[in-house]
Formats: C-alpha cells, sequence, structure tokens
C-alpha cells in the first residue's frame, strides 16, 4: 500500500465506499497532515491521552492518515493534561467527514456555511470541490480560527473565515444552498434557515441529554405562515456539543455537593426499566426528546467475579439547569424498583411518561424521527410533522 499518504487515505476510503464520485480529487487534493497539530489527544482507555509529533514522528504520521477521530484541543484550551475526557476540538474521522460531505448533496454553483471551522479540514475539502469564493467557515474559539487560518493559508485555500457564534450564522455572507454543522445541537437555530435558500438544506448533528447523536437533513421551504425547515434522521452522528448548547463536564450526578442548597430527597419506587435506556439508542435518544434538558449515566454493578453484570445497573438522570435528578437501582428479575428523586423537576415521572409513549408507538427506530423548524420554534415529529412526538400513538 505505500508510505500513509492524502493519496492512499482517499484510496482506503473510497473502497470502502466512504467516497461519492465527485469527492475523490478533493480528498486527493487536501492534505490531512497539513491541518492536523503537531499536539494531539488520542483514544485511551483513562480518556484521551497527550501525543506529540516530535516523540514519535511515524507513528503520529499513521495515525493522521487512518480512520480516526483526533482531538486537538480540551479542555476549552485553557489547560493541556496529558489525560483528559473533555475535549473541546478536534480533527474528525474521516469517514464521518466523507459521509456529511456526500450528504450534503452539493453541486457546482452552490453556497456552503459550514459551522464550526475546526482544524480548517472541512472548509479546505469544500474549497476544493466547490471553489473558495463559495465557502464561508465560522469558528466561535479564536485560537482554533487562527490554527486553521494558518493550516488553509498553507495548503493554497481561501475560503471565507469567520470568528464568531456560529449559532447566529454569518448574515453577510447569505442566503446559502447548503449550511454543514460539525456540531451538535439540541435545537437547530433558527439564523441557519433564515440564511438558507427556500429549496437548499441544513445538515447537522442532533442530540439529546440522553443519546448523541444522529444526523439530521433538514429542507428549506415557505408556505403561507412563512419560511420552515423540515427533515428526518438520515444516519448517526456522534459530535461534540455546540458549546452554548453542552453541558458543563463538572456537573456531577450527585447533584448535592459543596454548596450545593440542600434539597429533600424524595424515595420511592419505578417500573422504569433502566436497561431499555441503557441499551437502546432508539428508546434513549425519543425518550431524551421528551425530557429536554435531563442528562443520563449508567453505573453498572460488578458481580462476584468482579465483573460488571450486564443486567445490575443504577440510571442516574440529572437536569443541570434546575439541579434536579433521579436515581433508579435495576434489579435483575424485578418489575419495580428502588429510586429516589429531588428536587423540583420530577425528572423520574418525565422520564416514565416519555418511556411509555415509546412502547406504545412501537419502539420506533430513531430514523422515523424528523423535526420541523420556524421561526417560532421546533417540533419533533414521529413518521410525518403531522404527528408530533408524544402524542397519543
Amino acid at each position: 500500500m505505500g508510505e500513509p499518504s492524502a493519496e492512499r487515505l482517499a484510496a482506503e476510503l473510497t473502497a470502502a465506499g466512504h467516497l461519492t464520485p465527485d469527492w475523490v480529487e478533493p480528498w486527493r487534493a487536501v492534505d490531512r497532515a497539513d491541518f492536523v497539530p503537531a499536539r494531539v489527544w488520542v483514544s485511551d482507555p483513562e480518556g484521551y491521552r497527550r501525543f506529540d509529533r516530535a516523540d514519535d514522528p511515524d507513528r503520529w504520521r499513521a495515525l493522521v492518515y487512518s480512520d480516526t477521530v483526533l482531538v486537538t484541543q480540551v479542555e476549552g484550551g485553557a489547560t493541556e493534561p496529558e489525560v483528559s475526557s473533555w475535549p473541546t476540538s478536534s480533527a474528525m474521522m474521516p469517514r464521518m467527514v466523507a459521509g456529511m460531505m456526500a450528504a450534503l448533496d452539493v453541486a457546482d454553483g452552490h453556497r456552503v456555511l459550514e459551522i464550526g471551522t475546526g482544524v480548517g479540514i472541512g472548509a479546505a475539502l469544500l474549497s476544493a470541490r466547490l471553489g473558495d469564493s463559495a465557502v464561508t467557515s465560522i469558528e466561535v474559539d479564536p485560537v482554533v480560527a487562527a490554527g486553521a487560518r494558518r493550516s488553509l493559508d498553507r495548503a493554497g485555500r481561501h475560503p471565507y473565515l469567520a470568528v464568531g457564534d456560529g449559532m447566529t450564522g454569518v448574515p453577510e455572507r447569505a442566503p446559502f444552498d447548503r449550511v454543514l454543522s460539525t456540531c451538535s445541537v439540541r435545537t437547530v437555530p433558527w439564523a441557519w434557515i433564515a440564511q438558507t435558500r427556500p429549496g437548499g438544506h441544513v445538515l447537522t448533528p442532533w442530540g439529546t441529554g440522553l443519546y448523541n447523536g444522529v444526523l439530521l437533513d433538514l429542507e428549506v421551504a415557505e408556505d403561507a405562515d412563512g419560511r420552515y425547515a423540515t427533515g428526518r434522521v438520515v444516519g448517526d452522528a456522534a459530535f461534540m456539543w455546540e458549546r452554548g448548547q453542552g453541558t458543563a463536564p463538572d456537573f456531577g450526578f450527585g447533584v448535592v455537593g459543596a454548596g450545593t442548597p440542600t434539597i429533600v430527597t424524595t424515595t420511592t419506587t419505578t417500573t422504569l426499566d433502566a436497561r431499555v435506556l441503557s441499551g437502546s439508542r432508539d428508546a434513549a435518544f425519543a425518550v431524551g426528546l421528551l425530557v429536554p434538558g435531563v442528562r443520563s449515566h449508567i453505573h453498572r454493578t460488578a458481580g462476584t467475579s468482579g465483573v460488571a453484570a450486564l443486567d445490575s445497573l443504577t440510571l442516574h438522570l440529572t437536569d443541570p439547569e434546575t439541579r434536579s435528578w433521579a436515581r433508579i437501582e435495576h434489579v435483575p428479575g424485578r418489575t419495580e424498583f428502588a429510586a429516589e428523586r429531588a428536587g423540583p423537576r420530577d425528572v423520574l415521572a418525565e422520564a416514565e411518561a416519555a418511556l411509555r409513549w415509546w412502547h406504545a408507538a412501537g419502539a420506533p427506530a430513531r430514523s422515523r424521527l424528523g423535526v420541523t423548524i420556524r421561526k417560532s420554534g421546533q417540533t419533533e415529529w414521529l413518521d410525518t410533522p403531522e404527528t408530533p412526538i408524544g402524542t397519543r400513538a
């Protein structure tokens, strides 16, 4: 196969069926090594471990041309620890980039807005495919943006780069035929819809606190009530959260801690089967939509052999905004389980009702879910916009 290179990576992606014909030449022309910094963080059992090119240039090059995500910033850039569990910027997995570019379905003459420049690879690929003048990219982190600009300049690519909040788009460059987000959102910003031509598309990772996430393809249109966008889930796409819609990593699942006002804990029971939310991505995503703002965490109980028992677990549900939480102790063989809840929001009751809806609807796959966005708000639905989720199945 020869030495790792952009040519070889493009060939591997093509052989695996990830590249459509119109994207082969852009992938050959854009060298990932031009955009990956010398310091990266690589997936490790403890989290993400720091790795410097100078320590092992051959390994660094092999990583760059492998089909893997490389974290390029952790903890918001405030520190650079050896190991971190909080990545904040990355060079995305090549197959994921290729899949999103294919789903974007661009054509010659299209103007594209990319939300989240990151290291600049996406902007470079779009420029190679459509031309510099057709591509606009915005990055919220000025340090990350500066690095991307340097890399793009070295690579001879000159798309329009903006620094700022991507949730507001880039109105001075609108309208766009395509908007591509490289970060997960819970709520699709109206600005993206407003800045897209009718007939254009918005492609974005979409997630909930219980499952991150899926890929959402929205078509923009107009009717008597004005502009809107509607579309459905077209695949899976686990991306870093848009910084304004994510949840701070230091919010603990115990909730009550130093400096936290004492709240009353209620002991109760529930029939909610924690194994469903921990084992079904379809259930987790749907329930997450119906309990907005709630996060989940699974703790598996070790058996006598020291190996975590598959059916013994504790499910934690938390709402950081209201400091509300619930804890369910799942015991194999039972249909009713010990639970605790606290805080002004009854996240346990909401999760129970959401899971009942999912079962009553026939346990639908997440690919049957979609969303419609108008200026007045966002409505999630099952199969068609006429069936909002949570309604009687």
